[in-house]
């Protein structure tokens, strides 16, 4: 059974950094894409990133986000700085074999997300 289970989030102010984890278990995380998305309230989710061999981001978060894998403890960790308050939102990891891209509908299994809030 495919889980996947986040770690860290909460409050900063603006400007600020966070990390994210994001810890798969049952099945061999090389063999997925794992992707971050973000859905702030009354907004639609957006996916924010997502990496197999490679990493792909979206443009709102470019330069400020930074992915990292570690295949061994089938671990992905989401790096934020340069926080703004509309980077507050549920950020959930997410995975699925198919074409690694920032659409929810590629992705099977989800985690149950962390709460990210950037305010002064």
């Amino acid at each position: 059974q495919v889980q996947l289970l986040e770690s860290g989030g909460g409050s900063v102010p603006p400007g600020g950094s966070l990390t994210i984890s994001c810890r798969a278990s049952g099945f061999p995380s090389s063999d997925y894409c794992m992707a971050w998305f973000r859905q702030s309230k009354g907004k639609q989710r957006e996916g924010v990133a997502a990496s197999r061999t490679g990493t792909i981001y979206a443009d709102s978060v470019k330069g400020r986000f930074t992915i990292s894998r570690a295949s061994a403890e089938n671990t992905i960790t989401r790096r934020m700085s340069g926080l703004k308050p509309e980077d507050t939102a549920i950020y959930s990891c997410a995975a699925g074999v198919s074409k690694c891209a920032l659409d929810e509908r590629t992705y099977t299994d989800w985690g149950q997300g962390a709460q990210v809030t950037v305010s002064s």
